[in-house]
């Protein structure tokens, strides 16, 4: 799809976004060149759903050049960091925001086989094929609102080089019997490499320090951060106390002092109840819950666990809350909110340029490059016909529905311009040109035409082995 300039939605909020990153670091504000930049790269991704200067040069039929983009994104003296602040800062004063619900979840991104440059690559679990692949994964928060959802931090993961050795050939030895006093002792981590708690937890504490005067209501991760530690710590840095999150089935308790793992507890002892609850305010569903204030023994104290399986499931998930005076099912009803993140992931991955190739090399390259696709999301949360749909309290449109109508926008007023010329038959010509030059054609190796597909058919002189 072809572009002559920056959508008008996108000029905008470029302009607004200048105008709050100057509130935050009045010396540092966009030049004219990087904003004409910005807004054109963000017009870029929202036609070619993606972080490519090849791309970005076919939709600008070679106005802009993939050095010149890439210089851009490499060189220009842009605060990065400061730049999606101030974006988170002008989507919460925009929509009004003064309160929330924290949600941290991890994505993981699968990458090519080739990969060295490309920052934090590691080894992953391929959840599909059951296999491995190389990818990176990214721990991500975002804050849901009574009206929206939307990033406002994120983190590159890396697990320890060292330690993954060690993991590795500990299994090894494990596996051929080796008692544990005679395997090497587990080293300690490197501080280089963070945990995902860790940094989820550096994630929180950023958004306190710059965000204080938003109201967080909860805080909601999965079964990974369903630890003690995590959980005491993320409710203390915003005052708050209740942290939802996930046990696993045979984590144990002390029920009137015997040890029992949540299994056993809730399938015998505290069996539940069928009760109806509404999704996310919406569709109503059945479920059988059961809850108790338990002493959880790996986090030392009482927690509030919530046993929870949905109609038509075997088996129970098991919530567990850092605030006691919550009721039952408002628990219930907080946590189907952590379901928001899968959207958004799913929305990022599709529409919003985080795909295959928003693969810009080494952690500089990888940052900004997420950082733009975070600005895209946000760009989209602002776009004038949303805007309009959220203030009057309607179903806010989808990501791609979105998408479509403003790439068909852009096109439209690419054709506008053309038919605007003071001579639109020889501009046509000019365009069929740069599109012959820009658009070059590519030879395919499916096909065999050119080629020599080998002699397919018998020898008489072999007829006589065959018939042997």
């Amino acid at each position: 799809m072809l572009m002559n300039e920056t959508a008008d939605f996108i000029k905008t909020f470029v302009t607004d976004l200048n105008v709050a990153l100057g509130k935050l670091k009045p010396n540092d504000r966009l030049t004219h060149l990087q904003t004409v930049w910005l807004g054109f790269c963000l017009t870029a991704m929202l036609l070619t759903n993606s972080v490519c200067w090849a791309k970005f040069e076919r939709a600008s039929l070679g106005e802009y050049k993939i050095a010149a983009l890439s210089w851009m994104f490499r060189e220009a003296k842009i605060i990065w960091d400061f730049l999606l602040l101030a974006s988170v800062t002008l989507i919460l004063e925009r929509h009004g925001i003064t309160e929330g619900v924290l949600v941290l979840d991890e994505s993981d991104r699968a990458r090519s086989k080739r990969t060295k440059r490309i920052y934090g690559v590691h080894k992953q679990k391929h959840k599909i094929s059951g296999g491995y692949v190389n990818g990176q994964t990214v721990v991500l928060l975002l804050l849901v609102t009574p009206t929206i959802t939307f990033p406002v931090g994120f983190a590159f993961y890396l697990p320890d080089p060292v330690l993954t050795i060690w993991t590795k050939e500990d299994k090894r030895l494990k596996k051929v019997g080796v008692a544990k006093k005679d395997r090497p002792v587990r080293p300690e981590r490197d501080s280089r490499y963070p945990t995902k708690t860790q940094l989820a937890l550096q994630l929180l504490q950023a958004f306190k320090d710059t965000h204080a005067d938003i109201n967080i209501k909860a805080i909601l991760a999965d079964a990974l951060y369903g630890n003690a530690a995590f959980m005491d710590k993320a409710s203390s840095i915003f005052g708050i106390k209740q942290v939802i999150s996930q046990l696993h089935e045979n984590q144990l308790i002390d029920y009137r002092g015997k040890k029992r793992n949540l299994k056993t507890y809730f399938n015998t002892i505290n069996k539940g109840v069928e009760v109806t609850f509404r999704v996310r305010g919406g569709e109503e569903v059945k479920a059988t819950v059961s809850s108790a204030r338990l002493k959880v023994l790996a986090h030392g104290k009482k927690r509030l666990v919530v046993a929870l399986k949905y109609d038509g499931e075997t088996d129970y998930r098991y919530l567990v809350a850092t605030d006691m005076t919550w009721r039952t099912m408002d628990i219930v009803q907080a946590y189907t909110l952590r379901w928001l993140v899968e959207v958004f992931f799913e929305d990022w991955k599709l529409y919003e340029g985080w795909g295959r190739e928003a693969k810009q090399l080494d952690e500089e390259g990888s940052s900004r490059g997420l950082i733009l696709s975070l600005l895209f999301d946000h760009c989209l949360l602002l776009h004038p016909e949303q805007m309009a749909r959220i203030e009057n309290k309607l179903p806010a449109y989808t990501v791609g529905s979105l998408q479509r109508k403003s790439q068909m926008e852009v096109l439209l007023e690419f054709i506008r311009a053309l038919l605007e010329d003071s001579n639109p038959k020889d501009k046509l010509k000019e365009v069929a040109k740069l599109i012959g030059d820009v658009f070059k054609l590519m030879p395919s190796e499916k096909h065999m035409v050119g080629k020599d597909l080998g002699r397919l058919e018998p020898t008489a002189s072999l007829r006589y082995r065959a018939a042997g």
